[in-house]
């Protein structure tokens, strides 16, 4: 299954490619056209996940490797000590950004910025960015952004804000190579994972937060 939003992308080059080869006779340029046309296919793949049955489970929004984890002040949006998650999206990895919980959006905005290659330190703080501030069924907020990089120059929600989300719904999309990050509040969290870990969206859990009794 190829994402909507990379059907433009997928199409071009192997239409341009075979009119070109075809008036041209160059069978090259037909044979580099639809081998552009399936990396773009395989770059915007969007496979079905299947999250853990439990509601607890913090699971990753984005597919990667873990480059940041740390015990950050997030005084901002959460306002409160958080862990600081950061996955890093090469381009071989599926961009469809997923929902880490059941929940809503509590809000969503945007922050342009520079872009600075994803997997050095300083992008998150310097990079051109998309917030999601969610909020679990029970309460518990969460801050998803989306950090775009030196190739992956936009980002793209698929949700708006009030709307209600299922764990592991499509949240957003990143074109080309870039990283994930996401803040959990830190008292009573439980980590899963470690910095070099490999995730995938949707599926892989991040951390256990106890349900809180406030429904």
């Amino acid at each position: 299954m190829i994402n909507k939003i990379g059907l433009p992308y997928t199409l071009a080059p192997g239409i341009l490619g075979a009119a070109i080869g075809h008036f041209t006779k160059n069978k090259k340029l037909l044979y580099a056209g639809l081998g552009a046309s399936f990396l773009m296919a395989w770059f915007f793949r969007d496979p079905d996940r299947y999250p853990p049955f439990d509601r607890e489970l913090i699971v990753s929004p984005a597919d990667g490797r873990i480059v940041t984890l740390k015990k950050v002040k997030e005084e901002r949006y959460l306002q409160q000590e958080a862990f600081q998650i950061g996955i890093f999206m090469n381009i071989f990895d599926v961009h469809v950004n997923r929902s880490p919980v059941t929940g809503r959006v509590l809000d969503i905005w945007h922050e342009p910025g520079k872009f600075l290659p994803a997997d050095r330190d300083d992008a998150f703080d310097k990079n051109e960015k998309h917030y999601y501030l969610l909020e679990r069924l029970d309460g518990l907020p969460l801050l998803v952004v989306q950090v775009a990089g030196l190739i992956a120059r936009r980002t793209v929600p698929f949700v708006q804000k009030g709307d209600e989300l299922i764990v592991s719904e499509r949240l957003g999309l990143i074109k080309f190579g870039s990283r994930v990050e996401i803040f959990i509040p830190a008292e009573k969290t439980r980590l899963l994972v470690n910095l070099g870990h490999r995730v995938r969206a949707g599926e892989s859990p991040l951390a256990l937060y106890p349900w809180q009794q406030n429904e």
